[in-house]
This record gives structure tokens, C-alpha cells and sequence, in this order.
């Protein structure tokens, strides 16, 4: 339910007293408190001490706050904010943490913590050796295992069980077996003409056939979350992951996008490639996709996620002012060039959204946001506006019983 509350507890320019009266107040939830786009370190402070560890997890999570403001809930006494620490916020374009959290974790006294460094990412490699000398057998185990592991292990069936699963009823097995690497060649003709789509979609993705082979399976890909990346293109080469590039195969393409290494050369063949699906992953996982490249993905899809990329342009947005699209028009209170007058004209737009994003700008003349908190469909927008002036915060915090 859409709340003054909620909004008040985004709001840059509420006092940490008045958080902390919030953060214990049960119509607003931790993680509406850890919800703001950034932190002071007054306000992140003010919550990294709050006797709830529910609470402090959601901050440790918290996608507007900093590595370096996230790495002071260290000495945290609840292993689940310390894993929270770990994991980090669910964005891709998170600050990440120093490395010295790493090596402190590494020395905690609870084998938990340290084992949650072995498969947790973002382990740096010089922690994980550490641990491989950990008192503890199984951690040090589990971290002598990643030293060993090679960049890309394809984890295989053995012939004779690939034939099996592949003779199989099921079309998970056959599934299966059509992308194993020690499956026989005679069976990979036999299932790339395989009733199932999923099982020659799977043989279609094989790395050693021929693009000429691949082409003349009748494959059908999904769409582009629906599966996840191919391990082999992942970690293919310079050479082969070049081959993926200009592969026919989408499957191919959409998992080139998402090599870690992906040099810039390949980077501009895949901005212009025609498959929506393509560029989207490009978007997701390259910090140097071109700015336009986001921005369109974003209004194509509207992936909150991609407002946080790197490369998301945050200028020339008041353009989109009379775009017919909400979602374009909302962008215009990103604009820091924005003027007011743009501001308060969409403050009356016919859509509720590009309303609540005028109504959070701090830009937006007084007059018109103290009649926006004061409307229920923009009361939680117009609440979390750091201009909002401090006797109207007191007022609304006494509306809802918060003293």
C-alpha cells in the first residue's frame, strides 16, 4: 500500500532520529527503509546500529549505498547481515566492496562466514588462497577447489550414459544429452531432428558444429532470460568468441553479450545486431554499452535495473517531455538540465508514473509539492522529496501517528 510513510523513509532530508522512529514502525518495511537512491553516512550509520538484523541486512543490500558505506556493517554479530554484506545489492552496477572485507572475513572466528567466501562471488583470488589454509578441512577444501578449477570444465555424462540419456523417453534427458560433449556423433544427427524444440535447440548450440550444420537444424530460440548463457562461449577465446559474434545462431550471440572480456570491437558489431534479445544482454552485462544503446533498452523493456548502468545517459533526457510513452516522459526528472517549469508541467501529466517521478523532484515549485503530498496518488512520491520543507515533514509524521 502506497504510503506518506514509505515515502518519508526515502526522503534524504528526514532526520536519522526520524528514520529510526520509522524503522521501528510496522507499516513501513526494511526494505522500504533501505530503499533511497543514496545515503549520508549520518542516515547509513543511524540504521547500521539498529538492534533489528532484518534491518540491517536489507541496508547491507541496499542499492543505493556505496562499497565503502556497505563494508562498515563488517563487524556486524548476525552472520545473515554479514552474508547480506556479501552478496551484495540484487543490481548488477552495485559499488563493489574493498578488498580488505574479504581478508577480514576470511579471518572470522564463525567457519560459517569463512565458508560463505568459497561460494559467494567476488572473492579476490589472494583471499581464497588464504583460505585454502584454512583450520577448518571442508572450507579448505572447498577453497583449493576454485584455485584448481579451470576457467571452463565441461562437466560430461561419459559416452555411454550421453547414448542413454539420449535413447530416452524424457525430453529433459534427451535435452541433456544433446548438449553433453561426449555424446557420439551419430547421435547428435538423430536429435537435432529430435519432435522436441528444447532438444535441437540444445544440439543447434553445440560448439563444434559448423555454421553451416547449425543453420539447418530447425531451432527456435526463446526469449532472452528464458535460458541462460552458454558456458563454452562464455569462456571461449579471442578467435572463437569472434565466430559467436558473427554466428546466425542467436543463442550464440545473446551469450557472446555476456562474455566477461568482451572487447570493443565486438562490443559495436552486437549494438547494431538485429535481435532485441541480443541487445538487451549487451545492456545487462557490458558497462561500456553505448548510452543510447541503454536508454533505448530500457524504454523497450523497462529493466529498472538499467537506470543504474554505468552508461545510462542522464542528459538531453527533457527531449522525451512530449514523447507519447509514460515511461519516456518520466525520464525528464533525471535530466538535471530539466527547467522547473518542465518539472511542474508534468507534474499534471495524465499518467500516474510520470507524476510521481515529477513529484519527487526537488525542482518542482513548493506550491505544487505541497499540493502533490497532500494527493493520494502522489502523496508517497511527493513525501520522499528532499525539498520538502521540514515543518510539513513533522506534520505528516504526526498524521500517522509517528511522534
Amino acid at each position: 500500500m502506497s504510503t506518506p510513510l514509505r515515502g518519508l523513509a526515502r526522503n534524504p532530508a528526514l532526520p536519522p532520529a526520524a528514520l529510526l522512529r520509522l524503522a521501528g514502525d510496522d507499516r513501513v518495511s526494511r526494505w522500504d527503509l533501505a530503499a533511497r537512491s543514496a545515503w549520508t553516512d549520518e542516515a547509513f550509520d543511524a540504521l547500521a546500529t539498529h538492534p533489528d538484523p532484518e534491518v540491517r541486512e536489507a541496508l547491507a543490500q541496499s542499492p543505493g549505498a556505496t562499497g565503502d558505506q556497505r563494508a562498515r556493517l563488517v563487524g556486524d554479530l548476525s552472520v545473515r547481515v554479514l552474508q547480506a554484506v556479501l552478496e551484495g545489492p540484487p543490481t548488477r552496477w552495485a559499488g563493489p566492496l574493498p578488498d580488505w572485507v574479504y581478508r577480514r572475513l576470511a579471518e572470522h572466528p564463525e567457519p560459517l562466514v569463512r565458508d560463505l567466501l568459497t561460494f559467494l562471488p567476488g572473492t579476490p583470488r589472494d583471499v581464497v588462497a588464504l583460505l585454502a589454509r584454512d583450520r577448518h578441512p571442508g572450507i579448505a577444501d572447498a577453497a583449493r577447489a576454485l584455485l584448481d578449477r579451470k576457467p571452463y570444465e565441461p562437466v560430461s555424462l561419459g559416452r555411454d550414459e550421453a547414448a542413454r540419456f539420449a535413447a530416452d523417453a524424457a525430453d529433459w534427458n534427451r535435452e541433456r544429452a544433446a548438449a553433453d560433449p561426449a555424446l557420439p556423433s551419430e547421435w547428435i544427427t538423430v536429435l537435432a531432428a529430435d519432435p522436441s524444440p528444447r532438444v535441437r535447440l540444445a544440439v543447434s548450440t553445440r560448439p563444434e558444429l559448423t555454421e553451416a550444420r547449425r543453420a539447418a537444424i530447425d531451432h527456435r530460440t526463446g526469449p532472452a532470460d528464458a535460458t541462460p548463457p552458454l558456458d563454452w562461449v562464455l569462456a571461449s577465446g579471442p578467435a572463437e568468441l569472434d565466430r559467436c559474434v558473427r554466428s546466425a545462431h542467436p543463442a550464440l550471440r545473446r551469450s557472446a553479450a555476456c562474455h566477461p572480456d568482451l572487447p570493443a570491437d565486438l562490443l559495436a558489431v552486437l549494438t547494431a545486431d538485429p535481435d532485441p534479445g541480443v541487445r538487451a544482454l549487451l545492456c545487462s552485462h557490458q558497462a561500456h554499452a553505448p548510452g543510447e544503446l541503454v536508454l533505448e533498452t530500457y524504454l523497450a523493456t523497462g529493466d529498472e535495473d538499467l537506470l543504474r548502468h554505468p552508461a545510462f545517459p542522464r542528459t538531453d533526457l527533457a527531449r522525451l517531455a512530449d514523447d507519447p510513452a509514460p515511461r519516456a516522459r518520466a525520464l525528464v526528472a533525471l535530466d538535471p538540465s530539466a527547467p522547473p517549469a518542465l518539472i511542474e508541467r508534468l507534474s499534471h501529466d495524465p499518467a500516474g508514473p510520470v507524476r510521481r517521478a515529477m513529484a519527487a523532484d526537488p525542482r518542482i515549485p513548493r506550491s505544487r509539492l505541497l499540493a502533490l503530498v497532500d494527493d493520494e496518488s502522489t502523496a508517497e512520491a511527493a513525501a520522499a522529496n528532499p525539498a520538502l520543507p521540514g515543518p510539513v515533514i513533522t506534520r505528516l509524521l504526526r498524521a500517522q501517528g509517528v511522534r
